[in-house]
C-alpha cells in the first residue's frame, strides 16, 4: 500500500524546502515498520527489568531525543538516521503506554481511547496548518515535527491496543490473528477504491504497532502464558539483526528512495 502524492500549495508553508525526510513506501516499508514494533515491545520490557523503571525510561528518552536530533539535522532522507528514529520511537512509545498502566494504574481501556484522541489532536493541529497529512510532502522543519509527533502518537496508541486485546482474551497469538486480519482491511479498501490513499496508510501505520508488538511478545512470553518462550533478549537480538539486515540492504540498494525522495 502506498500514499498517493498530495499536491500541495499552502501559502504559509516556508519557501526553503528539504528533500523528502520520509522513505517511498514499499513492502520493505512494512517490514521493517513491524520489525521495528516488536523489538520496541520487548527492548522496552527488556530494559524495564534490567534497569528498573524510572532508569529504563531516562535512557529511552534520551536515545529518543538524539535520534531525533541526527534525523532532524539532515536534509533528505537516510535509512539509516530514519529508522534508528523510529526505533527509538518504538521503545519509548512503549514505556509512555507502559508507566500509565503499571506505574499510574491506568486501564487499558481508558488508555487506548486516550492516546486515540491524542492522535487525532496531532492530525487535526497538522491539516489546520498545512493542508495535507500526506508523507510524500514532509519537506519542511514544521511538517516533519508533526510527522514524528504523529508516529510517536501511533507507537503508544498501538502499545495500549494490543495489551487490551491480549488481556481481554484474545491473548498473544489470537492478537496476532486479529490485527493481521484488520490490517488488510485498509488496503483492501484503498484497492477498491471506497478509502484515500492518506487515510489508509496512517490505518494501516497505526495497525502496525499492535501486529507486531504482540508477534514479538508471543515468541518471547513463557509455554505457560501461551508463548514460545525464546525469552526478551533473544527475541530483541533477533529482531534487530532483522532490521539491520533490511535498512543495510535499503541503504545500499536505495530502493526506497523514489522520485518523492528527491529535493
Amino acid at each position: 500500500m502506498t500514499a498517493e502524492p498530495v499536491l500541495d500549495e499552502h501559502p504559509l508553508a516556508p519557501v526553503r524546502q528539504l528533500a523528502n525526510k520520509v522513505p517511498h513506501v514499499t513492502v520493505y516499508f512494512w517490514i521493517i515498520k513491524v520489525l521495528t514494533t516488536g523489538m520496541g515491545e520487548t527492548a522496552s520490557d527488556l530494559l524495564a527489568r534490567t534497569l528498573g523503571p524510572i532508569p529504563a525510561v531516562a535512557l529511552g528518552g534520551l536515545a529518543l531525543a538524539a535520534s531525533l536530533a541526527v534525523q532532524f539535522a539532515l536534509r533528505r532522507y537516510v535509512a539509516w538516521a530514519y529508522w534508528t528514529a523510529v526505533v527509538m520511537v518504538s521503545v519509548f512509545g512503549t514505556m509512555a503506554a507502559d508507566v500509565l498502566h503499571v506505574g499510574l494504574g491506568v486501564p487499558y481501556a481508558v488508555s487506548t481511547p486516550a492516546f486515540l484522541t491524542a492522535l487525532a489532536a496531532v492530525f487535526a493541529l497538522w491539516y489546520a496548518s498545512e493542508r495535507t497529512l500526506s508523507i510524500h510532502t514532509v519537506r519542511t522543519r514544521r511538517r516533519e515535527a508533526f510527522y514524528w509527533a504523529a508516529v510517536l502518537a501511533t507507537f503508544a496508541l498501538g502499545t495500549a491496543a494490543g495489551d487490551l486485546t491480549a488481556t481481554i482474551g484474545f491473548g498473544y497469538l489470537g492478537s496476532v490473528a486479529l490485527f493481521a486480519a484488520a490490517i488488510c482491511a485498509p488496503a483492501l479498501a484503498h484497492r477498491f477504491g471506497t478509502l484515500g490513499a492518506v487515510t489508509a496508510f496512517w490505518t494501516a501505520y497505526v495497525i502496525t504497532r499492535p501486529l507486531g508488538a504482540s508477534l514479538a511478545d508471543w515468541m518471547a512470553i513463557s509455554r505457560t502464558r501461551g508463548g514460545l518462550d525464546f525469552g526478551l533478549g533473544p527475541v530483541t537480538l533477533a529482531w534487530t539483526a532483522a532490521i539491520i539486515g533490511f535498512v543495510g540492504y535499503l541503504a545500499v540498494s536505495q530502493r526506497d528512495r523514489g522520485a518523492h525522495a528527491t529535493a
